[in-house]
């Protein structure tokens, strides 16, 4: 389990690194606009992501602009 301290003050008991506001995480999840190329029963391919080949996409919501272009 990852744990630290937090806020990094030593006389706080370790907590895990997921229940803290820790900006260090060992696995940040990131934010991007891509483009969706296609949608099969267990496979998204999509285009700009910024990331390692095999990666996995936690969510996918569509850019829908401010309101007064909807």
């Amino acid at each position: 389990m990852l744990s630290v301290h937090p806020r990094g003050y030593m006389n706080r008991p370790r907590t895990g690194v997921f229940a803290t506001r820790s900006p260090d995480r060992p696995n940040p999840i990131g934010l991007h606009a891509l483009v969706t190329e296609t949608v099969e029963v267990e496979t998204i391919t999509v285009h700009n992501l910024e990331a390692i080949d095999g990666t996995p996409i936690l969510d996918i919501k569509p850019i829908l602009g401010r309101l007064r272009e909807r």
